[in-house]
Parts: structure tokens; sequence; C-alpha cells
């Protein structure tokens, strides 16, 4: 595949101005599909099942099978409209819209079209600096997802050089609801940090509802970005690229970046951009042609006949709306309080899309300042070499578990990171990790005597050094006694020791 020509980002944004476009997939929690009774795979309960495991006729497309709506979808989906700032449309209708897929059975999808259940929203999201932006939503549907292709026999893992595909239906069939925002504009420089921003906070509202897991390294939430360049002064929109399934937020920033670079290169050539979707590889921070993007006449909508409308109560509506969770503007200025974070601590956080899982540490155990520590330091520092999303690395509990040790002096923060480590590496709890690496601090003081004395007998002089006042001479014992250790012993408890040792106890 041919690099791209990129055309520096500052430049690019002289001569053009940006506007985006999201369109977000949020997979439902539900215990069941969309229309089949057999068990949902964005559930945790039901991540890890056999392919092909959970399906039902439906699912399979079978002749003679007929969807039934779940219930707790539509509930979810509403509330999530109305989290969205949207309004509910009294009536909505499901429509089959028309296209290969080869991993839906049934070669269509139930999706919404013109009658989505929720319209004409909008969503606030703070920059680092406290700017805030306001996103205006289109509309957010419900449909059904796809299943899952594996490409066999390839080096890429994709379709082209694969020698045959295997097809997983456990996923088709999954409640989605698609959020897709209006032409976002005046972002300009900051196209790309707003681009992470969105889907930041998408996910912290559908994490506070409640009503889907949110992981995008397990494709909980999948976002397709849309860029388009006009020339400064131009009124008319440029043609846009779609590029698909996205699956971390640090990848969305990234691509909406490239985007911009590679589309203002063409353009500044005398070139046109076509309209399309575009895959993203992370490995080499690049997008690549996919199809050429259909418009919605391609997919020959029309009214789906196995279903009637879908026409929520004004008193159900306003249920779901008195349950709603504080907004998240609200939500990061509690936490910040409650949290006693400077404003520059939090940003850090909030840039890093790291909300949930400080708070989910925090609810596990550990104090606000170790949690924060952990997450914006060591996991987010190997989650950028493995170009990971630092939730997908380790769990809040573990960390929590993690600094436990470290606060009941089992741990030296050096031995933490190894532990760290080993929890990364699969290896177990941190417990576990400790256990078989052999980790533990050293606390028996026999032993860390023997040591000082063996270190002392090898340095005469400093014992004499530290029994005249100078107790800064203590420092060449303690790192002889940490070497002799492998760094399992407490250097404070060390230090003491030796004073001790020396008469300055």
């Amino acid at each position: 595949m041919a690099k791209d020509a990129l055309m520096d980002f500052d430049a690019a944004l002289e001569m053009f101005e940006p506007v985006l476009g999201f369109e977000v997939h949020v997979e439902l929690n539900t215990e069941t599909k969309m229309f089949s009774p057999a068990a949902n795979p964005a559930h945790e309960a039901n991540h890890d099942a056999a392919p092909n495991t959970l399906v039902a006729p439906v699912d399979m497309g079978l002749p003679g099978s007929l969807p039934v709506v779940n219930e707790t979808a539509v509930r979810y989906s509403i509330s999530l409209g109305l989290a969205l700032g949207c309004s509910i449309a009294p009536s909505s209708r499901f429509a089959r819209k028309n296209y290969f897929y080869p991993d839906l059975g049934k070669n269509y999808q139930i999706s919404q079209y013109d009658e989505p259940i929720a319209f004409e929203g909008s969503v606030e999201i703070e920059l680092e600096g406290g700017d805030v932006v306001v996103v205006p939503i289109e509309r957010a549907h419900m449909e059904e997802d796809a299943g899952k292709l594996t490409h066999m026999g390839g080096s890429t893992g994709r379709i082209q050089g694969a020698e045959y595909s295997l097809v997983d239906y456990n996923r088709a069939g999954v409640p989605l609801v698609e959020i897709v925002t209006k032409p976002i504009f005046g972002t300009e420089h900051r196209a790309p940090e707003v681009a992470k921003a969105y889907v930041a906070a998408i996910r912290d509202i559908v994490r506070s509802l409640g009503i889907s897991e949110a992981r995008m390294e397990r494709g909980n939430l999948r976002c397709d970005a849309n860029v388009s360049l006009r020339p400064r002064g131009q009124e008319k929109l440029g043609t846009r690229t779609e590029t698909k399934n996205v699956n971390s937020m640090r990848s969305v920033e990234r691509a909406v970046r490239y985007e911009i670079q590679r589309q203002a290169a063409i353009l500044a050539g005398g070139g046109t951009i076509t309209q399309e979707t575009r895959h993203w590889h992370e490995d080499t921070g690049r997008t690549s042609p996919g199809r050429p993007k259909s418009d919605a006449d391609d997919y020959r909508y029309f009214p789906e006949p196995d279903l009637l409308p879908v026409e929520p109560s004004p008193e159900l509506i306003e249920e779901l709306r008195a349950a709603l969770p504080e907004a998240p503007s609200v939500y990061r200025r509690r936490l910040k309080t409650e949290w006693g974070f400077t404003d520059l601590e939090f940003q850090d956080v909030a840039n890093g899309g790291l909300l949930a899982e400080v708070e989910a540490t925090i609810a596990a155990g550990a104090s606000p300042a170790s949690a924060r520590k952990w997450w914006t330091g060591e996991i987010t520092r190997v989650a950028n070499a493995q170009s990971a999303e630092p939730a997908a690395l380790v769990s809040p509990e573990s960390v929590a578990e993690l600094q436990k040790l470290v606060d009941a002096g089992t741990l030296t923060d050096k031995l933490a990171r190894q532990v760290l480590e080993g929890v990364i590496a699969g290896e177990g709890t941190p417990q576990e990790v400790v256990d078989a690496r052999g980790l533990a601090v050293v606390s028996d003081d026999g032993a860390l005597i023997a040591a000082i004395d063996e270190a002392l007998a090898a340095q005469p002089d400093v014992l004499t050094k530290i029994q005249d006042g100078k107790v800064q001479a203590a420092g060449a014992v303690i790192g002889a006694v940490m070497k002799a250790m492998k760094g399992q012993a407490d250097a404070a408890r060390v230090r003491e020791l030796i004073l001790e040792r020396a008469g300055h106890a």
C-alpha cells in the first residue's frame, strides 16, 4: 500500500476549514438481543462465549422466523436520547436497510431511517483549558449489530490475501443505538481533540446510564469519524470520508488528524476527494480506502413489515427522564471537588479519558491521589508503548489491590511497577504476581541488619562519618543494601536501622 502524501497540519488549517461528523455505535448490555431471545454477547456475562453459541433462528435469518422487539433495549434507547438532550418521538418505526452483509444471515439490517426514536439534541464537551464545545446531535436510532468475520490465512487479518473467512453470528442482532451528529463547524486546530473529547463524553454518558459496558477495545462502543475540508471562505461543504469502526479514543484523535493532512495534500495538488469509507491502521497510523460510500437511497430503505411502530407513553418518557443521572459537566465538577484535584490534575485524568477508571479504582478502595498516579502515569505509559487503551490493560480492582499492597508496606513503588507489569502480562492478580515472582518487601529486620553489617564492613569509613554526625553518608550503605536485597527492602527502614547501628537512633 503506497504511502499517502500528507500536508503539514498547521499549513492544512491555513488553507482549509475542517468539518467533522461522528456516528457512534453503542452496544446495549441487555440480557437478550434486539429481536430474538438469544443471550446478548455485549453483556459482560456472555463476552467469552464460543462462536455461534448465542444464536436463535432470527439471528441466523432462517425462513419463517420473526423478530420481536426487546422492551429493555427500547427503554435504554429512550434514556440515552434524553441524556443527549434529544426529543423522543411519540411514534418511531423500524426500517429494513438493504445491503449485503456476509455476517447477517437475512441479508438486510433492521434499523431506523426517517423515523428515529430520538432526534435534535446536543452534547457539551470540555476541552483542555476549560473551553466548551457544543456538538449538535441529529438523531439517535435503534438497530441491530452484524456478526463478525474472521479472515484466515492472510498476514494482516483483513480479507485481502485471506484464504477463507469464518463467520460468528453471536454478535448478529446485538442491540445498538447509533448516535449521529450534525456537521460540526469551528473546531479548527482543535478538531482532533474535539473528536477524542466527544467520544469520551459519549462513553461517560452511556456508562453513567448503566446501559453499556462502553469498552472500545471490545467493540461495545465504536466510532465512525467523518472528515471533510472546504477552502477558506467557501460555503459549500467538501466531500467527506468516513473512517470506520475506530476502536480507541486515541485512534479517533489520530485518524481525524491524518485525514485532515491527507485530504489537504490532495486538494492543494488539484485533486479531488473520493466519498468513501476508510480503514484505520493502528500500527502505521494511516487510513486506507474501503468502499465507495453509499447514500441513503442506495440502501433502499422501507418500513419493516414484521414490526409495529414503537410508541412510548408520555408517562414512560417522564419516568425515564426523572431517572437520568447528572449531566457530564455536573458530574465532572462534582468529581473534581470530591477528589480534591487541582485543575491540572483533573485535566490530566479527563484528557486521558480515564475518569471512569479512576472513579472505579477509588470505589475499590484506593485514594484519589494514588488512583490518578497509576492511571495517568505507569498504566498510560505502557498503553502508549503498546498502542492500546489503558482500560484494556488492567482493571480498576487490580489497581486498587496493587495500591493496597504498597500502603501495607508489602511493596515499594518500584516493586509495584514490576507487579503491574506481571498483571498486564496476564500472570494473575497483584497478590498472585507478588507470590509467583517473590517480589514482596523483606520485612525481617534480621535479614536487613545482616545486609547492613556486611555493607558497613565493606565501607568502614562510612560508619565513622555517621558517628561524627554526617548522617547523609548513610546513603552509600542504603544503596549497597538495596542492591543486595534486589530492591526488596524499604529504604526508610534500612536508613533507620543504619542509624541505630551507628548510635544515632
